[in-house]
């Protein structure tokens, strides 16, 4: 099987994740594994990551992996796999004081070794004000670099505006 790497990006609430689901599942059907980054730091992010879990096929293997990424996709078992979301492992990353952009490359040569079709979930920050304080700016520029890393390596590349996906490459 050829590997495959799709970036789905897109600002706040536009689609995106379900629309990589959907994706994965046409790909993939129940051989799908999800990389969940996300953490229940707070009741709001609790309630977002049950409807996520709610909303996905119940055969789907979810590994909750807010840091080792690229080991999550090692073990991974579906022969596609959708990481949701680049943007938390980024905050992630940077929470825990390490760098992204080895840490993504790590992720990008795992990948390339699995064999896999990997699906990545993203937002896409840079469209917005420039934020007002240092670490915001350090956070938008790189998670801005990741996407543009992660776009180059990609096989495809969609945009999600309004729930509508717009393929960019």
């Amino acid at each position: 099987m050829k590997t495959r790497l799709v970036l789905v990006t897109g600002g706040a609430r536009a689609g995106k994740s379900a629309f990589a689901q959907e994706m994965s599942c046409t790909m993939g059907g129940e051989q799908v594994s999800l990389i969940a980054t996300a953490q229940a730091l707070d009741e709001e992010m609790r309630q977002r990551i049950e409807k996520h879990r709610a909303g996905r096929p119940t055969a789907w293997e979810t590994l909750e992996e807010p840091l080792e990424v690229p080991t999550a996709l090692t073990r991974a078992k579906g022969r596609v796999v959708l990481l949701d979301c680049l943007t938390l492992w980024v905050s992630n990353l940077m929470h825990a004081g390490r760098e992204v952009l080895p840490e993504l490359e790590k992720l990008l040569a795992v990948y390339a070794e699995t064999g896999k079709t990997l699906l990545v979930v993203t937002n896409e920050v840079g469209l917005g004000i420039v934020p007002d304080n240092p670490l915001a700016r350090r956070y938008r520029d790189l998670l801005g670099a990741a996407n543009q890393r992660t776009a180059q390596e990609a096989d495809g590349v969609y945009l999600l505006v309004s729930g509508i996906p717009v393929k960019i490459k």
